[in-house]
C-alpha cells in the first residue's frame, strides 16, 4: 500500500499520541489541573455572592450562615465584601498554578518534539532529502511545532479550565433549579453537531496552510542561498512574483480558515443565547416562591455559561491546527531511518577497493544508472573516473560510503562488502570532498576539525591546512584560524572554501579518499600546490578521483572511462590516448574544460 493510499489517522489518535509526550511531566501537569479546578470553582461562588448581595439590599444585617454555630453572627454587610476578596485571591492562586505549570509542560513537550524531529533528520536516508525540499523540512521544525504548541498549551488550558467551569456552573444550576436546567440540556446535541462539522473543516484547512507555509519557506530559502545567481541573471522580478504567489496562497488559506471560524462562532453563540432567552422566559413564568436573590443568582450563573461553552467550541480550531501539525511531524518521525544492518567493525582498513558486477537503479526509477561495473583498486593506487554528464560517476562515488544502497553486485573494502560494515564505522574509513562545499557558520579551525575530528590538536589542523595550501589565506584573515567564515563560508572565495574542505578530508586521515570534482573551484596555481600535497597524502591510500582537468587525472594509475552507466574504456592516460577511442574524443573536445567535459 502506498503512502497516499494509507488510511488517514483519526484526529483523536494523533492527539493522544501528541499527549503521550507529556508522560515525563505528569506531576507538573497534575499541579496545573489542580490550579484550573481551583479557578473553575470560583465561578459559581461569584453567582452565590450576587444572591447574598441582592438579599442584603433589603436586610444588610441578616446572618450569612444562620444555622452554623460559630458563623451565625456574621452579617451580610461584612461578609459579602470579605468573601469577594477571598474568592478573588483563591481564583488568582488557581490561575497561577494552572497557567504557569501547564506552560512548563507544553514548552517541555515542544522542546522534546523539536529535538526529536531534528535528531530524526540526522538518521534519515538520502532519498528522503531528495524527495523533500529543505524549506518544508525547516517549516516543519519551526511553524508546525508552533501549531503543536497551541494544541498542547492553549487548547488544554481551555479544555480543562473552561470545561471544569461548565461542570461547576451546571452542577450549581441543577442544585438551584433542576427543572429549568434540563431545558438547557436540549441544545447540547445541536452544539455537538456544529463542533464536529467545524472540526473537520479546520483540520483540512490547517493541512493546506502547512503546505503553503512550507512553500513560502522554500522560496525564501532558495532565494537567500542563491542570491548571487538571482542578481547575476536578473531573477529579482521572477523571485518577487514566485514569493508573492506562495505568500498569497498562504494568506488565502489563512483567510479561509478565519472565515470558517467567523461564521461558525456567531452561529453557535446565536444558538446558546436563544436557549438563554427561552430560559429567562421560563424563569419569569415559573418563579414560584424563590427570592429575588435566588433568581438573580440563577440567571447570573446561567449567563456565565455561554462564554466557556463558546471558548470550548473555538478550541476545536486550535486543536485541529495542532493535530495537522502533529500529523506532519509524526509522518517524518515514522519514516524508516537509514538502513544499517552491518555488523563488521574495523579499527583500520588498508583501503583495497573492489567493485564486482555492480548495477544500480535509483528508487522510483527504471533507468539503470550503473550497469555491470567491475574494477579493483589496490591500496595506494589512484583511480580516475571520467565521462560525460550523467554517465554515473558521482553515483558510483555515493554508493561506496552507502549514501544509497545497492542490491545488484558487490562493493568490497578489504574483502568485506560495504553493506556488512556498521555504517558509522564504514564512513570513518572514507574521506570525501565534492565540488559542492559545505562549511558551517563557525571558525576556520572548527570547520576543518568538524564532527569526529572536533578537538583535534591545533598543530594537526594547521598541518592539514598547510597541506591543502590554505595556510596562506588563513593567516591573512583577521583572526587566523579563529575567524568566523559566515554562513556556508560566504566570507571566503570558492577556491578558499574548497581548500578548507580538502583540509578537512586530510585531517580525517582516512585510508580511502574520494575526490568528486574536488579541485574544480581552484585556480591553476592553487591546484598545482594542492596536487603536490595530494601526491603525498595519497601514498598508502586508495584514491577515487572524479575530475575534468588533465592535471588531476594524468597521474592516475588507472582511468575508467564511463558512458551511460558502463565502463567503456580503462587504462592509463597514455594507453587511452593511444587507443584513439572514447577517452581520446573527450580529450580532443577539451577534457580540461570544466563545462564541456564533465558535469555529473
Amino acid at each position: 500500500m502506498s503512502h497516499s493510499e494509507k488510511a488517514e489517522p483519526s484526529s483523536l489518535k494523533i492527539y493522544l499520541r501528541l499527549l503521550s509526550y507529556m508522560r515525563p511531566y505528569v506531576g507538573i501537569f497534575a499541579l496545573s489541573i489542580v490550579g484550573f479546578l481551583i479557578f473553575a470553582s470560583t465561578q459559581p461562588m461569584l453567582g452565590y455572592i450576587l444572591k447574598y448581595f441582592v438579599d442584603g439590599l433589603t436586610n444588610p444585617n441578616a446572618s450569612l450562615f444562620p444555622t452554623v454555630p460559630y458563623l451565625r453572627d456574621l452579617r451580610l454587610l461584612q461578609a459579602v465584601p470579605l468573601l469577594i476578596i477571598l474568592i478573588a485571591a483563591w481564583q488568582g492562586l488557581g490561575s497561577y498554578l494552572g497557567n504557569y505549570f501547564l506552560a512548563k509542560v507544553s514548552l517541555g513537550l515542544v522542546q522534546d518534539l523539536r529535538i526529536q524531529l531534528f535528531n530524526n533528520l540526522l538518521t534519515l536516508p538520502n532519498r528522503y532529502f531528495d524527495q523533500n525540499n529543505s524549506g518544508r523540512l525547516i517549516s516543519r521544525i519551526t511553524f508546525n511545532v508552533t501549531m503543536v504548541t497551541g494544541a498542547a498549551t492553549d487548547a488544554i488550558k481551555v479544555v480543562i479550565r473552561e470545561g471544569m467551569t461548565v461542570v461547576f456552573l451546571f452542577g450549581s444550576l441543577l442544585l438551584m433549579n433542576w427543572r429549568l436546567t434540563l431545558v438547557m440540556v436540549a441544545i447540547l446535541p445541536l452544539i455537538a453537531v456544529m463542533v464536529r462539522t467545524a472540526s473537520s473543516k479546520f483540520r483540512k484547512q490547517s493541512k493546506k496552510i502547512q503546505v503553503a507555509m512550507g512553500d513560502v519557506t522554500h522560496v525564501a530559502s532558495e532565494t537567500i542561498q542563491g542570491y548571487r545567481v538571482v542578481r547575476s541573471f536578473g531573477g529579482e522580478t521572477f523571485e518577487r512574483e514566485r514569493f508573492f504567489n506562495a505568500s498569497q496562497s498562504n494568506t488565502d488559506k489563512q483567510l479561509r480558515m478565519t472565515r470558517t471560524g467567523s461564521i461558525y462562532t456567531p452561529l453557535l453563540q446565536l444558538v446558546i443565547y436563544t436557549a438563554m432567552a427561552v430560559l429567562m422566559f421560563l424563569v419569569l413564568l415559573l418563579r414560584g416562591d424563590a427570592s429575588p436573590g435566588d433568581m438573580i443568582a440563577y440567571i447570573t450563573l446561567a449567563g456565565l455559561l455561554p462564554k466557556p461553552i463558546r471558548q470550548l467550541s473555538e478550541v476545536s480550531s486550535t486543536i485541529q491546527k495542532g493535530v495537522a501539525g502533529a500529523e506532519s511531524i509524526f509522518e517524518q518521525l515514522d519514516e524508516e531511518p537509514e538502513v544499517d544492518n552491518g555488523t563488521v567493525e574495523r579499527d583500520r582498513v588498508s583501503g583495497r577497493l573492489e567493485v564486482r558486477n555492480l548495477s544500480f537503479t535509483y528508487p522510483d526509477s527504471e533507468r539503470r544508472v550503473l550497469d555491470n561495473i567491475s574494477f579493483t583498486v589496490e591500496p595506494g593506487q589512484m583511480v580516475a573516473l571520467v565521462g560525460r554528464s550523467g554517465s554515473g560517476k558521482s553515483t558510483l562515488a555515493s554508493l561506496i560510503p552507502r549514501f544509497y544502497h545497492h542490491t545488484d553486485g558487490e562493493i568490497l573494502i578489504d574483502g568485506v562488502e560495504v553493506e556488512d560494515f556498521k555504517l558509522i564505522n564504514l564512513r570513518r574509513h572514507i574521506a570525501q570532498v565534492t565540488q559542492h562545499v559545505t562549511l558551517f557558520s563557525d571558525t576556520v579551525a572548527n570547520n576543518i576539525a568538524y564532527g569526529d575530528l572536533a578537538g583535534a590538536p591545533r598543530a594537526d589542523i594547521e598541518k592539514a591546512a598547510a597541506d591543502a595550501y590554505a595556510m596562506d589565506f588563513v593567516q591573512q584573515l583577521p583572526n587566523g584560524f579563529d575567524t568566523q567564515v559566515g554562513e556556508n563560508g560566504v566570507l571566503l572565495s570558492g577556491g578558499q572554501r574548497q581548500r578548507l574542505a580538502i583540509a578537512r578530508a586530510l585531517l580525517k586521515n582516512a585510508p580511502l579518499l574520494i575526490l568528486d570534482e574536488a579541485t574544480s573551484a581552484l585556480d591553476t596555481e592553487s591546484e598545482r600546490h594542492i596536487q603536490a600535497a595530494l601526491d603525498q597524502v595519497m601514498k598508502g591510500r586508495t584514491t577515487l578521483v572524479i575530475a575534468h582537468r588533465l592535471s588531476t587525472i594524468e597521474k592516475a594509475d588507472l582511468i575508467l572511462v564511463m558512458d551511460q552507466g558502463q565502463i567503456v574504456e580503462r587504462g592509463t592516460h597514455d594507453q587511452l590516448l593511444a587507443q584513439n577511442g572514447f577517452y581520446a574524443k573527450l580529450h580532443a573536445m577539451g577534457l580540461d574544460e570544466p563545462v564541456t567535459a564533465d558535469i555529473t
